[in-house]
């Protein structure tokens, strides 16, 4: 067969396709980068294909993208030990499953953002490698996996393992078309889940290889070169076979085999293989012209070690190959390649790349190797095609590929999150509420007032104090005075007198405004707070008239809302605005003559009912032309001041558009609430965000709800109640609490792929006046059938 011929036959052997990383075909999301990326697979310095290419990825990655982001979880096999470098933050023992569950609880615990698993068989303990699926399982952050191998025909294990894989995993990559085409045709993945992104290659320059020649003393030679770890399924025993013909017409022909013999093969069989190949070529006469450089090649050396070769040999022995890493290494160098047709050489070496010759055959090696070295011109022509066809893949482009597949893992989660294993959780019944617990409530509060957040559970002192927080507290502790009449009202009191205390610390009298940031040093850090503390700041001392019984509380209390209720008309936020109206209520409440707080109430209130006419539509039956947080406060300022007042409008605009609210947030058939994420909130005619869901959100449409139900009596609206507070204990879409028993805490929302561990003020206060008021109705009901049993009988 002439080289035409077998430059043609490469041409056929495999479709054209493109060199460029295809993840998918879609565009990055607008999604901030990962902070914290996990790697698990082998890792340098074990020696292995995949510890090459896990290293080099994460280096690739590193340089785009920073090194801070990035750790590494390698597998050690059987009694191994290594060295690695400082990125690598925890080990996995081959056949050591609890090692696997470790992993994972490291992984989910260190809030992490995302894990990358590199797969190959062999690598992982458990039939098939299915110790890794105990990891995978565990884990609550987007998975990307890698697939080194996949098989045409797999054996049942095998089918079990990657099927599993692939059903856990975000998104999936592979290297090669063909990979892509066997994961939809013979495992049934969904195209729309893969991403080609082609094995990453060194930025190598082309040049001549005869610039590297004197430093593996090969001046004025031919050099054929075949490097990688040595197994007989390597098939270099063809081109040993190969060199007698090839010396005949090119007696100055070298070729070096550069690489250690595979750690696995040299546990079982020592260097049979190597020692094999030696008698070979001592029986064939070629000893002199064979180099073995029996080390493993570090990325330094491989630059030279690949410049050096005139031309590159993979005369692999099975087909079953859909990638090679070596291979992607001397098409990026610019080399003359050789190949057997194994798949992953037809896809790369097609369109003229690379000669392809049949397996097993050293006459065709023979040939090939002879037609290239009498023909400069083509040699040269190849070289420069592979070089320009690589040029796509080198591995800053492939770094930036993989993040691109990363970020659409991480924004794809978020729109379709993945719950947690439902034997991990445990949803109470509607009516089945916690017992009370104020432990963090405490843990969170000092001298001054309650601090804004938390690391996990313990207060985070450096992000000091607001006035948000400490309103909450305020309504929170008054509510708590209010549900218990002996135990603990000393307790509560002196909580409300410190929340108290501090928003008149927060009023500034000369502008009648309250600031609403102070620094744990108690310096203020603006001279005038947002108008939504403000709001809140009247809410939580018209609650206090309203509800305390205690004179002092009172006292100053109706002093502070007298001063700083005027500036409240001048607001423009249409949630100060509902803010106002509940504490201007809760202050009617106890002093229902006040004509001053009635006509600022109804200005408020009028507000509110002006820009729902302004902005609702037959689909958009809401106040602003965007859902943003604490939603549902505007539809109970307005459903309670029509309530109080007597106008039947604010009453039915209240309850149409909590109805509305009501319906945005929940999905599915059994009604999960889902509230509106943080994360992009909704705009009307685009797609609500999903995540992040925050607490603050269900607090509001629980108050809502209930408030609704004790204006309507119709049990549908305490129901709704019921669903949405379920969210807090695990019925919401990663099924993962975010009420803390232990510490009587709330975590901070729920993220795409995990809950937000951390327990801040917002979340805590927002769960426990849920609570509060879930637990009150309970008792008002009680309360009334027990009134109705008295009457009957």
């Amino acid at each position: 067969m002439s080289l035409h011929e077998m430059t043609h036959s490469a041409k056929a052997a495999g479709k054209h396709v493109s060199a460029t990383p295809r993840p998918n075909g879609l565009k990055t999301p607008h999604v901030p980068l990962p902070t914290r990326i996990a790697f698990v697979g082998n890792y340098l310095p074990r020696e292995c294909g995949i510890a090459t290419f896990t290293t080099d990825l994460c280096t690739a990655l590193a340089h785009e993208y920073g090194q801070e982001r990035l750790f590494a979880i390698p597998v050690n096999d059987p009694d191994s030990s290594y060295d690695y470098p400082e990125q690598v933050r925890l080990e996995l023992e081959q056949e050591e499953l609890a090692s696997y569950e470790r992993a994972a609880d490291f992984l989910n615990f260190n809030g992490n953002d995302l894990v990358c698993l590199q797969h190959e068989y062999g690598i992982y303990g458990g039939n098939a490698g299915s110790h890794i699926l105990t990891l995978l399982r565990r884990l609550k952050m987007p998975l990307v996996t890698t697939l080194h191998t996949v098989l045409r025909d797999p054996d049942a294990n095998q089918r079990t393992v990657l099927e599993e894989i692939a059903r856990l995993s975000d998104r999936l990559v592979v290297m090669s078309e063909l990979a892509a085409e066997l994961l939809r045709d013979v495992y049934a993945v969904p195209g729309e889940k893969i991403d080609v992104i082609p094995h990453g290659v060194p930025e190598m320059p082309f040049m001549d290889p005869n610039y590297f020649k004197d430093k593996f003393g090969t001046e004025g030679k031919s050099v054929l070169l075949t490097f990688g770890l040595l197994s007989p399924n390597k098939g270099i025993e063809n081109v040993i076979r190969a060199l007698p013909a090839i010396l005949a017409k090119h007696p100055n022909v070298v070729y070096i085999v550069s690489g250690v013999t595979h750690p696995h093969i040299r546990r079982r069989e020592g260097e049979r293989y190597r020692e094999e190949l030696t008698t070979l070529a001592e029986q064939l006469g070629v000893s002199s012209q064979l180099i073995f450089n029996n080390r493993f090649v570090s990325a330094e050396e491989l630059v030279e070690h690949v410049g050096a070769a005139d031309i590159y040999v993979t005369p692999y022995r099975q087909e079953a190959q859909v990638v090679s890493g070596t291979l992607a290494i001397a098409l990026g160098a610019g080399k003359a390649i050789i190949s057997t047709p194994y798949w992953h050489a037809k896809e790369l070496l097609a369109d003229g790349r690379g000669v392809i010759v049949p397996f097993d055959n050293p006459d065709s090696i023979a040939e090939a190797v002879v037609e290239l070295l009498e023909n400069d011109a083509e040699r040269h022509a190849m070289r420069k095609r592979a070089y320009l066809y690589s040029r796509e893949t080198t591995w800053p482009k492939t770094a930036r590929a993989y993040m691109a597949s990363f970020q659409r893992a991480r924004f794809e989660r978020s729109l379709r999150p993945r719950p947690a294993q439902l034997d991990e959780v445990a949803l109470n019944a509607p009516d089945d509420l916690p017992v009370l617990n104020i432990g963090h409530l405490l843990s969170m509060t000092d001298d001054t007032g309650m601090l804004q957040h938390a690391i996990f559970s313990v207060p985070n002192t450096r992000e000091g104090y607001t006035t948000d927080d400490n309103a909450r507290a305020l309504i929170v502790s008054t509510f708590l005075d209010e549900s218990d009449e002996f135990t603990r009202v000393d307790e509560y009191l002196t909580l409300s007198r410190r929340y108290l205390a501090f928003l008149w610390l927060a009023f500034h009298s000369d502008t009648g405004r309250f600031r609403n940031f102070l620094g744990y040093d108690r310096k203020w850090l603006e001279d005038a707070g947002s108008e939504d503390s403000h709001g809140r700041a009247l809410w939580a001392l018209g609650t206090v008239l309203g509800h305390s019984q205690d004179a002092g509380l009172r006292g100053a209390a109706g002093r502070l809302f007298e001063a700083a209720m005027p500036v409240a008309l001048t607001f423009s936020s249409p949630r100060a605005w509902a803010f106002s109206v509940l504490g201007m209520q809760a202050y009617l409440d106890w002093f229902p003559g006040d004509r001053t707080v009635q006509g600022a109430r109804n200005t408020l209130a009028n507000r509110l009912l002006n820009i729902y006419e302004q902005s609702c539509t037959e689909t958009w039956q809401w106040f602003e032309k965007s859902l943003s947080y604490s939603n549902a406060r505007l539809s109970q300022a307005l459903l309670l001041a029509g309530w109080r007042s007597g106008n039947k409008k604010m009453i039915a605009t209240g309850i149409e558009s909590l109805e509305w609210l009501v319906a945005e947030q929940h999905r599915g058939d059994n009604e999960i609430f889902v509230p509106i994420g943080s994360n992009g909130f909704s705009t009307e005619g685009k797609e609500k965000a999903r995540f992040d869901q925050q607490p603050v959100e269900a607090c509001a449409t629980i108050s809502a709800c209930l408030e609704t139900y004790r204006l309507t009596h119709e049990q549908r609206w305490l129901e709704k109640a019921q669903h949405v507070f379920s969210w807090f204990l695990g019925k919401n879409d990663l099924q993962v609490p975010l009420y803390d028993a232990a510490t009587g805490g709330c975590r901070d929302g729920l993220h795409p792929d995990r809950v937000n561990e951390n327990q801040g003020a917002e979340s805590t206060l927002s769960f426990l006046m849920a609570l509060l008021e879930m637990q009150g109705e309970k008792v008002s009901n009680a309360d009334e059938l027990h009134q109705e049993m008295s009457i009957s009988l």
